[in-house]
């Protein structure tokens, strides 16, 4: 069975999304999180035996690091090696470690196209520690980035977006971008795991690799998405 994956310590019901997880990516002070939130998201994962991973973005948390910024490189790397690394040595007093590293937000999207920014964070991610999976937009520029650092990757997609013809996300400033049915989202998630195409907002159909498949815990109905995804992803 393909994982499912969310995005956590972001402030919403991580809790009750956690039985249908396999996978957490948890904030850690970019776009929101604190040393008391990165803890309590570990406990729950460690509660679940769920993986855990970090979640850096732009250091935006005004705009939930939903904006692009203007960043060097440099800057790039160094948002996410300080990011993962607060959230590695709150997980070693615990006694857990790290699995992956997914960028948030707007870092995610911009990795995903400009070469670039997918290198600085893989060569952040690869410098922090190589054996840390790097989860990124399949088939994107940080998948490139993650396989030329030397790195195990995950190629993520969604149960709950929609996706353009090209196999990129519908941008979240459209009001069809979010999947919050969730019949409509375990018959993505389903067809997504089986190597399937799934239609695009423009009418036609693509396909999409899929190594785990997220949900996001603030699309409206998180829980009752989590429930159907899973119960689809679990009879295959």
């Amino acid at each position: 069975m393909i994982e499912l994956n969310a995005d956590i310590g972001e402030g919403w019901d991580d809790a009750s999304l956690m039985p249908y997880l396999a996978r957490v990516s948890i904030a850690c002070g970019g776009h929101t999180g604190d040393a008391a939130s990165m803890v309590a998201a570990l406990r729950l994962a460690a509660k679940f035996g769920v993986a855990v991973g970090a979640h850096p973005g732009y250091p935006d948390r005004a705009g939930f690091g939903r904006r692009a910024l203007a960043a060097s490189g440099d800057d790039i790397a160094g948002w996410v090696t300080q990011q993962t690394e607060m959230l590695a040595e709150q997980a070693a007093r615990l006694g857990l470690r790290l699995a992956h590293v997914k960028p948030h937000g707007a870092l995610y999207n911009a990795a995903a196209g400009d070469p670039d920014v997918a290198r600085a964070i893989a060569r952040a991610v690869a410098a922090f520690d190589s054996g840390l999976l790097l989860v990124g937009l399949a088939g994107s520029q940080l998948i490139a980035a993650g396989h030329a650092a030397g790195l195990a990757v995950l190629n993520e997609a969604f149960a709950d977006r929609r996706y353009l013809a090209s196999g990129w996300l519908v941008s979240r400033e459209t009001d069809a971008a979010l999947i919050v049915d969730p019949v409509a989202a375990a018959e993505q998630a389903r067809v997504l795991a089986q190597g399937g195409a799934i239609e695009s907002l423009g009418g036609g159909m693509v396909r999409i690799r899929a190594d785990t498949i997220c949900l996001h815990s603030d699309t409206p109905g998180a829980l009752n998405i989590a429930r159907a995804v899973h119960a689809a992803l679990n009879r295959g």
